[in-house]
Parts: structure tokens; sequence; C-alpha cells
């Protein structure tokens, strides 16, 4: 009877069975369509639908801290060697040159050897053979062959070449000090020039004729000396 009763089952299953079974299936989709619908139609109920959710995340800062600056990474260089000149020894201060300073006598020599005809004489009024008359006579005059070599009487510097109307071709001499030797009656053309510097013993020039004023004594020097400007004796620095 079992047998029996499992045999009518299969059939049943095997004919009807199959359409049964997807009538169900369509029913049951049928209802969950529904349900689904029924659901998003109502949004009042409680049910959710579960959907795409959107999260929005804001990073918080610590408050007053400014955002970290970032420093482009630059490459590094090797300085440059910075090369210094040794500095050049400072030369020792040169004093500038000293002027060349005009010699000075220290003692003074006859300009010439010969006789003296006519003394110094500022003091007493002396005779004047050529202008025939009395008169003052500021130096010495040194009797002396024409041609006779004139030496300066000390060192110096000349200060002086000039033709006096009286007294001829005269060259003066500084001494230093004040003190200045006069050579008058020489010959026309002298051995110095302004300017040049001479010793003692140094030629000046030759004995002459051209002092007008003692043409009457014959050739002769006519020796004089001034200590700042004023007249003195030569005997007294002469040797």
């Amino acid at each position: 009877m079992n047998e029996s009763r499992k045999n009518r089952i299969g059939d049943f299953l095997a004919g009807k069975g199959f359409y049964i079974v997807l009538f169900l299936c369509v029913a049951a989709i049928g209802i969950s369509g529904y349900y689904l619908l029924h659901t998003l139609n109502d949004p009042g109920e409680s049910q959710t639908v579960a959907g795409p959710m959107e999260i929005t995340v804001t990073p918080t800062q610590p408050e007053h801290s400014a955002p970290p600056s970032i420093e482009p990474v630059r490459p590094t260089q090797p300085a440059a060697a910075v090369v210094r000149p040794s500095a050049a020894p400072t030369p020792a201060p040169t004093s500038a040159p000293e002027e060349a300073q005009a010699p000075t006598a220290e003692f003074y020599v006859w300009p010439l050897q010969g006789e003296v005809l006519h003394p110094y004489s500022m003091e007493a009024l002396a005779y004047d053979p050529t202008m025939g008359d009395w008169r003052t006579h500021d130096g010495l005059d040194l009797s002396a062959p024409a041609g006779t070599q004139v030496m300066s009487a000390g060192d110096g510097t000349v200060l002086s070449v000039v033709q006096d109307d009286l007294m001829g071709t005269s060259v003066s001499v500084d001494h230093g000090n004040g003190m200045v030797s006069v050579y008058a009656n020489l010959a026309a053309v002298p051995a110095v020039e302004a300017g040049d510097t001479v010793r003692a013993g140094d030629v000046i020039g030759t004995v002459g004729d051209t002092a007008i004023a003692e043409s009457g004594l014959g050739p002769h020097l006519h020796f004089a000396m001034r200590l700042e400007g004023e007249s003195v004796d030569p005997a007294e620095y002469l040797p």
C-alpha cells in the first residue's frame, strides 16, 4: 500500500507538479515585487531602504598654529673658495727730500795775493786820485796784473753778475748768515753766473779795468764785504 502511494505521488510530481512549483515561484516573485513597490512609495513608514551613504571628514588643526611651511629643497653647491691677496708689506715712510741748502762759509780766504792800494775807510774820508776828491771807501783795492784769477773768498751762492756804471763788472756771492762779498773791476766776462754754487778758492773771474771810478789806480781788484746789508771791513774776516 505504501509502495502504491509513493508511485502516485511520483507520477503527480512528474506530471502536474512541475506547473505547481512554477506557479508558486511566480507568486513569490510577485509578492516580493509588490512589497518592494509599496515600501518605496510610502517614505513615512519606519522601514529604510539601504543606499549609498556619504561621509565628509574635516581634518582638524590645532588652534593658533600656522600650517608648516615647506621650503623647497635646493641642491647645495660647494662654496667658492675666496682667495684673498696677501697684504703687501707697508713700505717704510720715506722722508721728503730735503731742499738743497745754500752752502754757508765757515772761513774766508783772500781773493788774490796783492798789495793793498787803498784800504777800507767808512769812518774817515780818503783821497780818491781818480775823482780828485775826498770820499769814503767801502772795500779793499788789491793790486794785481790784468788777467789775474780772482777767487771766491768763501763757500756760497752767486747772487748776481752785473755791469755797474762806476765799478764795472761786479760779482756778488752770498755766504750765508747775512754775509755777502763783492768783487768789482773784473774783466767783462766772469767765470760764473747767478745761481752758481762756489767754494772757497773757486775762480769767479779775472782782474780787469772796467771800473771807471777807480781807473786812476791801475789794474786791481776792488773787494768789499757786507753783513746784513751793512758795509764791513774785509780785513777783519780775512786771515
